[in-house]
C-alpha cells in the first residue's frame, strides 16, 4: 500500500446509487510509463507521496456514499477496488480477455470473486483495530473521531511527454 494512494472524491448526496470507489492506474497497459497514439507520445501525471516515492495507484473513495454504505458493502467495494489491481504491480490494472477487461465476461463473476475474497479475509480474523471503523456511518465517525479530513487529488491526465 505504500505505492497506493488513497484519496476521495465528494458526492452529492448519500443515497445508495451509484459510484462508491474507484481504482486509477498510473501507468499504462503493460505497466508501461507511455503510449503512443496517432503518433504522439503520452505519459500519465505523475503523483508522489511526501518522500519522492512514486505512486502506482490512487483509490478514490466517494463520500459520504460510501461511507454510509454497511460494513459487508465497505469491505465489498475495498477488496473489489483492489483486485483491480494489476498482480504485477506494475502501475497497470488486471485485465481480463475480451472487450469487457476491467472485470472480464461478467462482471457478476467478478463480484462471486470479489465476494470470496472478502469472506477469505474475515475468515483469517483481522485485527479489528484495522477494520472497525467501517462499522460506523458519517454520524459515528464525527462522533467518534471528530470532523473527517482527507487528501483530494485530482484526478491524473493523460499528457504529451515532455
Amino acid at each position: 500500500m505504500n505505492r497506493v494512494a488513497v484519496s476521495f472524491s465528494q458526492t452529492k448526496n448519500s443515497e445508495p446509487y451509484g459510484i462508491y470507489a474507484s481504482t486509477t492506474p498510473l501507468r499504462f497497459s503493460g505497466g508501461n510509463e507511455t503510449l503512443v497514439r496517432r503518433g504522439r507520445t503520452l505519459t500519465m501525471q505523475s503523483c508522489y507521496k511526501n518522500d519522492g516515492t512514486q505512486y502506482l495507484y490512487i483509490l478514490y473513495f466517494y463520500v459520504p456514499r460510501f461511507i454510509e454504505l454497511p460494513l459487508s458493502q465497505k469491505l465489498d467495494t475495498i477488496v473489489h477496488e483492489l483486485y483491480h489491481i494489476s498482480p504485477l504491480f506494475n502501475g497497470d490494472l488486471r485485465r481480463f480477455s475480451g472487450r469487457c477487461f476491467a472485470h472480464g465476461s461478467s462482471k457478476a463473476k467478478y463480484d462471486q470473486s470479489v465476494k470470496r475474497l472478502t469472506e477469505y479475509y474475515l475468515q483469517r480474523e483481522p485485527p479489528e483495530s484495522v477494520w472497525s471503523f467501517l462499522q460506523l456511518d458519517y454520524r459515528g465517525l464525527t462522533a467518534q473521531y471528530g470532523k473527517l479530513t482527507g487528501t483530494k487529488i485530482p484526478m491524473p491526465k493523460i499528457v504529451p511527454q515532455k
